[in-house]
Protein backbone atom coordinates (compact mmCIF):
# COMPACT_ATOMS: atom_id res chain seq x y z
CA UNK A 1 0.00 0.00 0.00
CA UNK A 2 1.25 3.59 -0.94
CA UNK A 3 0.70 6.23 1.66
CA UNK A 4 0.51 9.67 1.00
CA UNK A 5 1.32 11.59 3.90
CA UNK A 6 -0.03 15.44 3.94
CA UNK A 7 2.06 18.27 3.39
CA UNK A 8 1.36 19.47 6.88
CA UNK A 9 3.31 16.45 8.30
CA UNK A 10 6.74 17.82 9.02
CA UNK A 11 9.62 15.73 7.95
CA UNK A 12 11.09 15.08 10.78
CA UNK A 13 7.49 13.02 11.59
CA UNK A 14 6.97 12.24 8.18
CA UNK A 15 8.34 8.17 9.05
CA UNK A 16 6.29 8.29 12.72
CA UNK A 17 3.58 9.33 10.68
CA UNK A 18 3.55 6.58 8.02
CA UNK A 19 4.61 3.92 10.68
CA UNK A 20 1.28 4.81 12.80
CA UNK A 21 -0.78 4.75 9.37
CA UNK A 22 0.49 1.41 8.44
CA UNK A 23 -0.05 -0.34 12.27
CA UNK A 24 -3.38 1.14 12.08
CA UNK A 25 -4.42 -0.01 8.82
CA UNK A 26 -2.60 -3.49 8.31
CA UNK A 27 -0.80 -1.96 5.99
CA UNK A 28 -4.14 -2.26 3.97
CA UNK A 29 -5.19 1.23 3.75
CA UNK A 30 -8.22 -0.01 5.94
CA UNK A 31 -9.30 0.73 9.07
CA UNK A 32 -10.59 -1.52 11.48
CA UNK A 33 -11.69 0.60 14.37
CA UNK A 34 -13.09 -0.64 17.62
CA UNK A 35 -15.31 2.24 19.10
CA UNK A 36 -15.68 2.44 22.94
CA UNK A 37 -16.77 6.01 23.34
CA UNK A 38 -20.20 5.28 23.92
CA UNK A 39 -20.02 5.37 27.55
CA UNK A 40 -20.26 9.14 27.39
CA UNK A 41 -22.44 9.74 23.78
CA UNK A 42 -24.83 7.05 25.16
CA UNK A 43 -24.67 7.03 28.62
CA UNK A 44 -25.06 3.61 30.13
CA UNK A 45 -27.87 2.61 27.53
CA UNK A 46 -25.29 0.74 25.24
CA UNK A 47 -24.12 -1.11 28.27
CA UNK A 48 -26.73 -2.33 30.52
CA UNK A 49 -29.57 -4.18 29.38
CA UNK A 50 -31.71 -6.65 27.61
CA UNK A 51 -29.54 -8.70 25.00
CA UNK A 52 -26.48 -6.42 26.06
CA UNK A 53 -23.82 -9.54 28.28
CA UNK A 54 -23.23 -8.67 31.60
CA UNK A 55 -19.51 -8.41 30.79
CA UNK A 56 -20.60 -5.00 29.39
CA UNK A 57 -21.18 -3.45 32.38
CA UNK A 58 -17.42 -3.66 33.40
CA UNK A 59 -15.26 -0.53 31.69
CA UNK A 60 -12.27 -3.19 31.24
CA UNK A 61 -15.00 -5.45 28.68
CA UNK A 62 -13.32 -3.33 26.62
CA UNK A 63 -9.79 -2.81 26.94
CA UNK A 64 -9.90 -6.64 27.08
CA UNK A 65 -11.46 -7.33 23.65
CA UNK A 66 -9.01 -4.45 22.56
CA UNK A 67 -6.13 -6.68 24.22
CA UNK A 68 -6.90 -9.75 22.34
CA UNK A 69 -8.94 -9.53 19.45
CA UNK A 70 -7.46 -8.27 15.88
CA UNK A 71 -8.42 -4.32 15.65
CA UNK A 72 -6.94 -1.14 13.75
CA UNK A 73 -7.54 0.82 16.36
CA UNK A 74 -9.22 1.18 20.25
CA UNK A 75 -11.08 4.80 20.05
CA UNK A 76 -11.97 6.10 24.00
CA UNK A 77 -11.67 8.99 25.98
CA UNK A 78 -7.81 9.41 27.47
CA UNK A 79 -9.30 8.99 31.19
CA UNK A 80 -10.16 5.57 30.32
CA UNK A 81 -7.11 4.92 28.64
CA UNK A 82 -5.05 6.46 31.45
CA UNK A 83 -6.89 4.19 33.94
CA UNK A 84 -6.60 1.00 31.95
CA UNK A 85 -3.85 1.33 29.63
CA UNK A 86 -1.22 0.11 32.01
CA UNK A 87 -2.37 -3.38 31.78
CA UNK A 88 -2.81 -3.10 28.08
CA UNK A 89 0.27 -2.04 26.53
CA UNK A 90 -0.14 -3.45 23.35
CA UNK A 91 -3.63 -2.12 22.26
CA UNK A 92 -3.39 0.27 19.71
CA UNK A 93 -5.00 3.67 21.05
CA UNK A 94 -7.45 6.43 19.45
CA UNK A 95 -7.48 9.21 22.19
CA UNK A 96 -11.15 10.81 21.30
CA UNK A 97 -10.57 14.64 21.65
CA UNK A 98 -14.40 15.50 22.88
CA UNK A 99 -17.66 14.05 23.59
CA UNK A 100 -21.00 15.05 24.59
CA UNK A 101 -23.79 12.75 26.11
CA UNK A 102 -27.48 11.98 24.31
CA UNK A 103 -29.50 13.81 27.26
CA UNK A 104 -29.92 17.51 25.51
CA UNK A 105 -31.79 16.33 22.29
CA UNK A 106 -31.90 18.48 18.93
CA UNK A 107 -35.55 20.03 19.82
CA UNK A 108 -33.99 21.40 22.68
CA UNK A 109 -30.59 22.52 21.60
CA UNK A 110 -28.38 21.94 18.46
CA UNK A 111 -25.57 19.51 19.21
CA UNK A 112 -22.25 21.31 20.44
CA UNK A 113 -19.36 18.97 21.61
CA UNK A 114 -16.76 20.91 22.92
CA UNK A 115 -13.14 19.60 23.16
CA UNK A 116 -11.87 18.08 26.21
CA UNK A 117 -7.84 18.15 25.05
CA UNK A 118 -5.57 19.27 22.71
CA UNK A 119 -3.24 17.56 20.99
CA UNK A 120 0.10 18.55 23.00
CA UNK A 121 -1.45 17.36 25.81
CA UNK A 122 -2.28 13.85 24.46
CA UNK A 123 1.45 14.09 23.11
CA UNK A 124 2.44 14.48 27.00
CA UNK A 125 0.52 11.78 27.57
CA UNK A 126 1.94 9.16 24.79
CA UNK A 127 5.48 10.64 26.00
CA UNK A 128 5.11 10.42 29.72
CA UNK A 129 3.03 6.63 29.74
CA UNK A 130 4.85 5.13 26.85
CA UNK A 131 1.26 3.93 25.95
CA UNK A 132 0.62 3.57 21.74
CA UNK A 133 -1.13 6.39 20.75
CA UNK A 134 -1.51 6.48 17.59
CA UNK A 135 -4.38 8.56 16.25
CA UNK A 136 -6.74 11.45 18.21
CA UNK A 137 -10.50 11.40 17.06
CA UNK A 138 -12.92 14.58 17.07
CA UNK A 139 -16.80 14.58 16.46
CA UNK A 140 -18.21 17.46 14.66
CA UNK A 141 -21.96 18.09 13.65
CA UNK A 142 -22.39 20.03 10.54
CA UNK A 143 -25.77 22.22 10.29
CA UNK A 144 -25.73 22.71 14.01
CA UNK A 145 -25.93 26.19 14.86
CA UNK A 146 -22.48 25.97 16.55
CA UNK A 147 -20.63 24.66 13.49
CA UNK A 148 -18.52 27.52 13.00
CA UNK A 149 -16.15 26.35 16.52
CA UNK A 150 -16.20 22.75 16.08
CA UNK A 151 -14.95 23.90 12.33
CA UNK A 152 -12.11 25.84 14.15
CA UNK A 153 -11.62 23.29 16.70
CA UNK A 154 -11.49 20.52 14.50
CA UNK A 155 -9.22 22.15 11.74
CA UNK A 156 -6.90 22.35 14.78
CA UNK A 157 -6.83 19.12 16.05
CA UNK A 158 -6.27 17.62 12.66
CA UNK A 159 -3.39 20.19 12.06
CA UNK A 160 -1.71 19.85 15.12
CA UNK A 161 -1.91 15.82 15.55
CA UNK A 162 -0.02 15.94 11.90
CA UNK A 163 2.80 18.10 13.45
CA UNK A 164 3.27 15.30 16.01
CA UNK A 165 2.88 12.41 12.75
CA UNK A 166 -0.57 11.19 14.49
CA UNK A 167 -3.55 10.19 12.13
CA UNK A 168 -6.72 11.40 12.71
CA UNK A 169 -10.13 10.53 12.55
CA UNK A 170 -13.34 13.10 12.04
CA UNK A 171 -16.35 11.95 13.00
CA UNK A 172 -18.83 13.61 10.65
CA UNK A 173 -22.72 13.69 11.95
CA UNK A 174 -24.81 16.38 10.27
CA UNK A 175 -27.03 17.31 13.33
CA UNK A 176 -29.24 20.11 14.39
CA UNK A 177 -32.47 21.79 13.10
CA UNK A 178 -31.13 22.68 10.11
CA UNK A 179 -30.55 19.54 8.67
CA UNK A 180 -34.02 17.16 7.65
CA UNK A 181 -32.65 14.58 6.94
CA UNK A 182 -29.48 12.95 8.91
CA UNK A 183 -28.75 9.72 6.40
CA UNK A 184 -29.38 11.92 3.02
CA UNK A 185 -26.85 10.67 0.51
CA UNK A 186 -25.98 13.98 -1.00
CA UNK A 187 -25.70 15.42 2.60
CA UNK A 188 -23.40 12.23 3.78
CA UNK A 189 -20.67 13.46 0.42
CA UNK A 190 -20.78 17.13 1.69
CA UNK A 191 -20.16 16.05 5.21
CA UNK A 192 -17.15 13.88 4.08
CA UNK A 193 -15.91 17.03 1.59
CA UNK A 194 -15.79 19.05 4.71
CA UNK A 195 -13.91 16.52 5.97
CA UNK A 196 -11.57 16.75 3.72
CA UNK A 197 -11.07 20.46 3.54
CA UNK A 198 -10.23 19.83 7.45
CA UNK A 199 -7.56 17.24 5.87
CA UNK A 200 -9.07 14.81 8.02
CA UNK A 201 -7.07 11.26 7.45
CA UNK A 202 -9.97 9.39 8.06
CA UNK A 203 -13.68 10.28 8.11
CA UNK A 204 -16.27 8.04 9.85
CA UNK A 205 -19.66 8.57 8.76
CA UNK A 206 -22.98 6.82 9.37
CA UNK A 207 -23.87 4.89 6.09
CA UNK A 208 -26.58 7.01 3.83
CA UNK A 209 -30.15 6.04 3.49
CA UNK A 210 -32.65 6.88 0.34
CA UNK A 211 -36.75 6.66 1.60
CA UNK A 212 -35.64 4.47 4.31
CA UNK A 213 -33.09 2.11 2.60
CA UNK A 214 -29.18 2.07 2.67
CA UNK A 215 -27.40 2.88 -1.29
CA UNK A 216 -24.45 1.64 -1.68
CA UNK A 217 -24.47 2.96 -5.23
CA UNK A 218 -25.08 6.49 -4.29
CA UNK A 219 -22.64 6.37 -1.42
CA UNK A 220 -19.76 6.56 -4.00
CA UNK A 221 -20.75 10.52 -4.03
CA UNK A 222 -18.92 10.89 -0.59
CA UNK A 223 -16.41 8.72 -1.32
CA UNK A 224 -15.56 10.80 -4.32
CA UNK A 225 -16.25 14.22 -2.06
CA UNK A 226 -13.79 13.06 0.50
CA UNK A 227 -10.53 12.57 -1.94
CA UNK A 228 -7.92 11.46 -0.15
CA UNK A 229 -9.64 11.52 2.83
CA UNK A 230 -10.28 7.60 3.33
CA UNK A 231 -14.23 6.95 4.40
CA UNK A 232 -14.94 4.67 7.23
CA UNK A 233 -18.89 3.70 8.16
CA UNK A 234 -20.19 3.76 11.39
CA UNK A 235 -21.31 0.08 12.59
CA UNK A 236 -24.46 1.24 14.02
CA UNK A 237 -26.61 -1.02 16.81
CA UNK A 238 -26.15 -4.33 17.49
CA UNK A 239 -27.17 -6.93 14.25
CA UNK A 240 -27.21 -10.71 13.61
CA UNK A 241 -23.50 -11.25 13.25
CA UNK A 242 -24.44 -13.29 9.55
CA UNK A 243 -26.04 -9.60 8.31
CA UNK A 244 -24.08 -7.78 9.49
CA UNK A 245 -20.63 -8.94 8.03
CA UNK A 246 -22.22 -8.95 4.52
CA UNK A 247 -23.62 -5.03 4.85
CA UNK A 248 -19.73 -4.47 6.29
CA UNK A 249 -18.70 -6.35 3.06
CA UNK A 250 -20.75 -4.58 0.45
CA UNK A 251 -19.90 -1.42 2.37
CA UNK A 252 -16.22 -2.00 1.65
CA UNK A 253 -16.36 -3.81 -1.49
CA UNK A 254 -19.62 -2.54 -3.39
CA UNK A 255 -19.73 1.32 -2.19
CA UNK A 256 -15.71 1.94 -1.67
CA UNK A 257 -15.62 2.39 2.10
CA UNK A 258 -12.12 2.36 3.19
CA UNK A 259 -12.79 0.67 6.61
CA UNK A 260 -15.49 0.67 9.75
CA UNK A 261 -16.30 1.59 12.63
CA UNK A 262 -17.66 -0.71 15.10
CA UNK A 263 -18.80 -0.43 18.55
CA UNK A 264 -22.16 -2.16 20.36
CA UNK A 265 -21.63 -5.24 17.27
CA UNK A 266 -18.65 -6.48 19.25
CA UNK A 267 -18.65 -5.17 23.22
CA UNK A 268 -22.64 -5.96 23.74
CA UNK A 269 -21.13 -9.26 23.75
CA UNK A 270 -19.33 -11.93 26.08
CA UNK A 271 -15.26 -11.59 25.82
CA UNK A 272 -14.96 -14.76 23.94
CA UNK A 273 -17.58 -13.55 21.16
CA UNK A 274 -16.55 -10.43 21.45
CA UNK A 275 -13.04 -11.19 20.43
CA UNK A 276 -14.19 -13.34 17.44
CA UNK A 277 -16.08 -10.82 15.96
CA UNK A 278 -13.44 -8.39 16.41
CA UNK A 279 -11.28 -11.24 14.22
CA UNK A 280 -14.27 -11.45 11.98
CA UNK A 281 -14.91 -7.28 11.07
CA UNK A 282 -10.77 -7.40 10.98
CA UNK A 283 -10.75 -10.53 8.02
CA UNK A 284 -13.38 -8.37 6.19
CA UNK A 285 -12.19 -4.79 6.56
CA UNK A 286 -8.37 -5.49 6.49
CA UNK A 287 -7.62 -8.81 5.24
CA UNK A 288 -9.98 -8.93 2.24
CA UNK A 289 -12.15 -11.94 3.47
CA UNK A 290 -15.33 -12.81 2.11
CA UNK A 291 -18.56 -12.73 4.32
CA UNK A 292 -18.68 -16.59 4.68
CA UNK A 293 -15.31 -16.82 5.67
CA UNK A 294 -15.61 -13.95 8.31
CA UNK A 295 -18.75 -15.79 9.37
CA UNK A 296 -16.55 -18.89 10.01
CA UNK A 297 -13.87 -16.97 11.82
CA UNK A 298 -17.01 -15.94 14.22
CA UNK A 299 -18.36 -19.19 14.38
CA UNK A 300 -15.33 -20.93 15.53
CA UNK A 301 -14.59 -21.96 19.06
Amino acid sequence: METTIPSDVPKGMRETYLENYTAITGNSGRLMLFAGDQKVEHLNNDFYGEGIHPDDSDPEHLFRIAGQGKIGVFATQLGLIAAYGMDYPDVPYLVKLNSRTNLVKTAQADPFSQQWLDVEQVVDFRNSSGLKILAVGYTLYPGSEHEAEMLRQAAQVVYNAHQHGLITVLWMYPRGKAVRDEEDPHLIAGATGVAACLGADFAKVNYPKKDGHESRELFREAIRSAGRTRVVCAGGASDNAGDFLQRLYEQIHVSGASGSATGRNIHQRSLEEAIRMCNAIYAVTVEGASPEEALNIYNSK
